[in-house]
């Protein structure tokens, strides 16, 4: 029996959430990818919550210092990190890919967040294009501003 295609989207969805987790080496509290396409121009990334504090896939250690147990350190070398964001940016292609070949709409942002103790995975899409149409508002500043907003919230 062949797999639909939500269930083949699922799937590479699935797939960007296990490599995140493969770069925490499973130890993370959640995960929030970012992914956008709008017309020649891909963009990926990920940012973690570790030990409940916000950080960023290259400064994942920040979060250990604050921990007064002695922790292995997380591997962030750029070589890991170069690799992470290929496979990201590979899974993204592949999912604007299969909407195509399906002849569905590809949504221009991908918003995910994994909830890693309750195994929950949410996501929020948006069709429109964001920046594209803007002359000075680039994919990182979305993921930043993401970024931000998360972060505040452990302040809340």
């Amino acid at each position: 029996m062949s797999k639909s295609f939500e269930d083949l989207f699922s799937e590479l969805q699935t797939d960007m959430v296990a490599v995140c987790m493969e770069y925490v080496e499973d130890r993370a509290d959640d995960i929030y990818i970012y992914g956008s396409y709008e017309p020649e121009m891909y963009s990926w990334n990920v940012f973690y919550r570790v030990s409940g504090k916000v950080v960023r896939k290259h400064r994942l250690n920040d979060a250990l210092q604050q921990s007064h147990e002695e922790v292995e350190q997380y591997d962030v070398s750029d070589e890991r990190q170069r690799l992470l964001l290929k496979v990201g940016m590979e899974d993204l292609t592949k999912l604007h890919d299969l909407c195509r070949e399906y002849n569905m709409d590809c949504p221009t942002e991908i918003k995910l967040h994994y909830d890693v103790k309750e195994n929950k995975l949410a996501a929020k899409y948006q069709y429109d294009l964001i920046y594209s149409n803007d002359e000075e508002l680039l994919p990182s500043h979305i993921f930043d501003a993401w970024f931000e907003e998360v972060k505040n919230q452990e302040t809340d």
